[in-house]
């Protein structure tokens, strides 16, 4: 069994920074991608930010393009998504989620939708006040 744990959520002032943190607990888990998604009350979840494990190469929503970054920590098998300049629309509930180690996605864009990640955080809530 494997549980997708996140973790650094909160409430941020506009213009602030935040770290979420997702690593994969319960068996021996080979991660080939991971990648963040929110969804805002009243909106259909959206893609953030995803990065493939071993290459380390990253693709991101135009929205969070230069504001926020995604990485990952091999030895730790924890990823991250660090978030600044937030913004007031950047306020929804963010999920972490993950492709197991035995996919093989030929092209990046791919991790832009729900449909490779078999594993999937509980989600926590990210809210920027003005």
């Amino acid at each position: 069994q494997v549980q997708v744990v996140e973790s650094g959520g909160g409430l941020v002032q506009v213009g602030g920074s935040l770290r979420l943190s997702c690593a994969a607990s319960g068996r021996t888990f080979a991660i080939y991608a991971m990648g963040w998604f929110r969804q805002a009350p009243g909106k259909e979840r959206e893609f953030v930010a995803a990065i493939r494990w071993s290459a380390g190469s990253t693709i991101y929503a135009d929205s969070v393009q230069a504001r926020f970054t995604i990485s990952r920590d091999n030895v730790k098998n924890t990823g991250y998504l660090q978030m600044n300049s937030l913004k007031p629309e950047d306020t929804a509930v963010y999920y972490c989620a993950l492709v197991p180690g035995d996919s093989d996605l030929r092209f990046l864009w791919l991790l832009t939708r729900p449909t490779p990640y078999d594993y999937w955080g509980q989600g926590m809530q990210v809210t920027v006040s003005s």
